[in-house]
């Protein structure tokens, strides 16, 4: 090869080796502007629905009996609701716990000497699902007039929800997404830069949590179930590209 071929040849590898090494700089250099920012959207709303369970017992040596007996408590149960303005549509008894219960017997060291069968306990629980959240959380404290009637009844503590968690989430992320847009357009604004197309977003953790409460977030999306008043938050990061 002629030397001032090689040499044209070597000068060329050279210059498609700057430039190779140029460009790979200049993409680094652009991949790094970035501007990375958490939006924020929170939102207060009142549940629309209600669940509330109770649960009553009876106990007797004779099984059928027993189960006669609670079939009249779930009658007498079932008019006390309907009667207080509760839709049959609303009620839901489940069915029956059947359990036979034992006492043990010991001797003076301790050690046992057998059982000894106390009767069946048969336990059934009853569950209202309703919009009427006034009327069904008053119904929930007072249900305890049921013991007047001979029903040893437990009432639990309701549960509130919202039937348009959908709607609500799919707001949050657009007012979210806004947010994180506004927070780096101030960044870029202030760096001298324009805002770029959107390189990556990714999705928060949705989190319900009772209002005015110290109710802790969690990692996995809390959801509270015992406030009627609640605060729905989400964020979403947002990775734009700046011009």
């Amino acid at each position: 090869m002629k030397p001032y071929i090689k040499t044209a040849v070597i000068c060329l590898t050279a210059l498609i080796g700057i430039l190779i090494l140029a460009g790979a700089y200049k993409y680094k250099f652009q991949a790094q502007e970035t501007i990375s920012v958490t939006g924020l959207a929170e939102r207060d709303f009142i549940s629309d629905q209600i669940v509330w369970s109770g649960n009553y017992s009876r106990k007797m040596m004779d099984l059928k009996a027993a189960y006669a007996q609670l079939k009249s408590d779930e009658q007498t149960i079932r008019n006390y609701l309907l009667g207080k303005g509760v839709k049959e549509t609303e009620l839901v008894f489940s069915a029956v716990g059947i359990e036979k219960e034992f006492n043990t017997r010991y001797d003076g060291e301790g050690r046992q000497l057998g059982t000894d069968f106390t009767g069946y306990k048969l336990t059934q629980n009853v569950t209202v699902d309703s919009r009427e959240i006034e009327k069904v959380d008053k119904i929930s404290r007072e249900a305890t007039e049921l013991i007047e009637s001979g029903i040893e009844f437990n009432s639990s503590s309701p549960s509130y929800y919202y039937s348009k968690l959908s709607e609500l989430k799919i707001d949050l992320l657009a007012k979210a997404s806004a947010d994180a847009k506004d927070r780096a357009e101030t960044i870029a604004k202030n760096s001298g830069s324009d805002l770029g197309k959107i390189k990556k977003a990714t999705m928060g953790v949705f989190q319900i949590t009772g209002q005015n409460s110290n109710e802790d977030y969690s990692y996995g999306g809390a959801f509270n179930t015992s406030s009627k008043g609640k605060t729905a938050s989400i964020t979403i990061r947002v990775d734009y590209a700046v011009d």
